[in-house]
């Protein structure tokens, strides 16, 4: 099928790799003229053949929502914007409304790959109508791997899911980071390169993540170089926010949540182990010493 993939930064051109080597035509388009394939929006929109399939991957918020809006004054009935991004999910229910009276199909699309995606494919949880996904459906095919896609709901359901998918993510990162501080202090002299390598052979914590603790270790056995500062992307807050608007107790992803904003005042060790997998798994920036 024919993709317009709007976005060209670390997600947004792997995926336009990926689509390409399943034999897909993808056009891309990014405001840094160095990398994109066309010159505007416009000129996206007029080489795509309908039904056009305008795939979003630009930052959440502003960018977005400025982008969303240019596409749908340029698309036409039965055209489709997927948002690819880390949108609020409320934000997509009221995008899919504002396009479906416009005549246009609405998707969002939690993402979640990192750097790997290119490789090893992207888990994609989709929301929208049946419409959208039969539309878009072989590029999702082509873009997860085996089994790694699905259709979880309406317009919302897939950046709500991505939300949720990212909350856990940040509890996850902060037991494994405790656990190495923990190690790390001790009185023995710890290889925590070993330690995360030989959890991975038939432990009950064995786990990607811990695969990548693996490599970072390798790299730098004690995370000398990185500093103990982690950023949060919005997800982590959003899942606390709806955590606490539904009643739902969960106090360890938000602890994990407060314990990135610490990692802000103090260089603990624990938050240069988030650091350090966050930069493995995602190729997010670290702060050096």
């Amino acid at each position: 099928m024919q993709v317009g993939m709007v976005g060209l930064g670390r997600m947004g051109a792997n995926m336009a790799e990926r689509l390409r080597r399943g034999d897909h035509e993808v056009i891309g388009y990014d405001r840094n003229a160095e990398i994109s394939e066309v010159g505007s929006l416009s000129e996206l929109v007029d080489r795509l053949t309908a039904p056009r399939v305008a795939w979003v991957m630009v930052p959440a918020g502003d960018p977005t929502e400025q982008t969303i809006q240019e596409l749908a004054g340029l698309l036409r009935k039965g055209d489709l914007i997927v948002d690819g991004g880390n949108s609020n999910f409320r934000d997509s229910m009221r995008r899919s409304t504002e396009l479906e009276e416009r005549g246009l199909l609405y998707m969002d699309a939690g993402t979640s790959g990192g750097v790997w995606g290119l490789e090893v494919g992207y888990c994609l949880m989709v929301g929208g109508s049946d419409e959208a996904f039969r539309l878009v459906e072989p590029a999702l095919k082509t873009l997860a791997p085996e089994d790694g896609y699905a259709h979880v709901g309406p317009a919302g359901a897939g950046h709500f899911t991505k939300m949720v998918h990212n909350g856990i993510e940040y509890a996850m990162l902060q037991s494994y980071a405790e656990g190495f501080e923990i190690l790390e202090a001790s009185q023995f002299n710890l290889d925590l390169h070993q330690l995360a390598a030989l959890w991975n052979h038939g432990s009950v914590v064995r786990s990607w993540l811990l695969e990548l603790a693996e490599r970072a270790f390798d790299k730098d056995p004690h995370l000398s170089e990185i500093r103990g500062y982690v950023e949060d992307s919005g997800e982590g807050r959003w899942t606390v926010f709806e955590a606490i608007n539904e009643n739902v107790p969960a106090p360890t992803i938000a602890a994990s949540l407060f314990a990135r904003f610490a990692s802000r005042q103090e260089d603990a060790f624990a938050m240069k182990v988030i650091a350090a997998l966050r930069n493995e798994f995602g190729g997010h920036a670290v702060k050096k010493q």
